[in-house]
């Protein structure tokens, strides 16, 4: 990944200039999808994926004259990280993936079901660690937006660093506490650092498996477990067909740097069976409804020693797992 001065002074532009390029033509590009649509599946597949297209590039070159005032506003990057600035990137952020949601459910037949605790519920005012599985497109995506929009969080995520190559990403993330995980790093200092000082709206968002989840993933956290010698998580691994082995090294870290957070667990089932780009393609439109489950524990009711809490992420990793063998599609 090239440094941010790369990104920003060089990357940036170009991809501006692309984007502006191609949303000129998108018209055109419409259109023909449009004239031989009927002539192909009947799905209008190609008009489905270059309308998504065109209203995410369109919101790239929005948001990015957004941020740039929101940098000049703030005395030129003065006071970004002042309350006032990060709640106006918040909701930058949240009407940016709104938007997409509203164009996703229209044009690709996208639906999602909450089920299970509401934060806003069952902890008002409590600062929250999310723990999700993550498996399919767009289901951080998915699972930030309900954040955000549903209930009124504004959330810390743990990300891969591959995602500021998307310069809306680089920018608006960066500015806001997030972290973009970098290969082969330890990131448990950082994710301490971000779980550290969350108030009542806050809640850190973290994928326990460190990756989207395809069989062959599978395989691999399993060997990866036998290598260091672990052999009981391993077979216990083997038993959870839906999910990734957890690495306990970033959830430990949040939980030890905020004692005073309430835990949820987020499942989700409707995207396993889109694990490449041809999947994608192939099942539009889509109209499926993801289903997000969503469980709630209470500060008090978190195990305190290592050892407790690294079972205790493999049991909720166990009933998770459990959870979509039931309700998978």
């Amino acid at each position: 990944m090239p440094p941010r001065w790369i990104r920003r002074l060089v990357l940036t532009p170009i991809l501006l200039v692309v984007i502006a390029a191609l949303l000129l033509t998108m018209p055109l590009w419409l259109l023909i999808a449009g004239v031989l649509g009927p002539l192909g599946s009947g799905r209008l597949r190609a008009l489905r994926v270059s309308w998504m297209l065109a209203v995410y590039l369109f919101l790239e070159v929005v948001a990015l004259v957004v941020l740039f005032a929101l940098w000049v506003g703030s005395g030129f990057g003065w006071r970004l990280r002042g309350p006032r600035f990060q709640r106006a990137h918040y909701v930058l952020t949240g009407t940016f993936l709104r938007i997409l949601y509203h164009q996703a459910r229209w044009a690709l037949g996208v639906k999602v079901s909450v089920v299970g605790t509401d934060p806003d519920v069952a902890a008002p005012g409590q600062p929250e660690l999310v723990f999700c599985r993550h498996a399919g497109p767009g289901d951080s995506f998915l699972l930030v937006h309900s954040l955000i929009n549903w209930f009124d969080r504004e959330p810390r995520i743990v990300l891969k660093q591959t995602l500021q190559w998307d310069p809306v990403i680089d920018v608006m993330l960066n500015r806001l506490p997030n972290h973009f995980v970098t290969y082969g790093a330890n990131s448990e200092e950082r994710i301490s650092e971000l779980s550290t000082g969350l108030d009542e709206n806050d809640v850190l968002v973290l994928f326990p498996e460190g990756g989207n989840f395809t069989p062959s993933r599978r395989e691999r956290a399993i060997q990866r477990l036998r290598d260091l010698g672990l052999t009981s998580m391993a077979e216990r691994a083997e038993r959870m067909r839906h999910v990734l082995a957890p690495r306990p090294g970033g959830t430990l870290a949040a939980l030890d740097a905020a004692p005073e957070a309430g835990v949820i667990w987020v499942a989700h089932t409707g995207l396993e069976k889109l694990l490449t780009v041809g999947d994608l393609w192939s099942h539009l439109p889509l109209d499926l409804t993801i289903t997000m489950r969503w469980w709630s524990v209470e500060p008090s009711e978190i195990p305190q020693g290592r050892e407790e809490r690294v079972e205790w992420l493999y049991e909720w990793w166990a009933k998770i797992d459990d959870w979509i063998d039931h309700h998978n599609p």
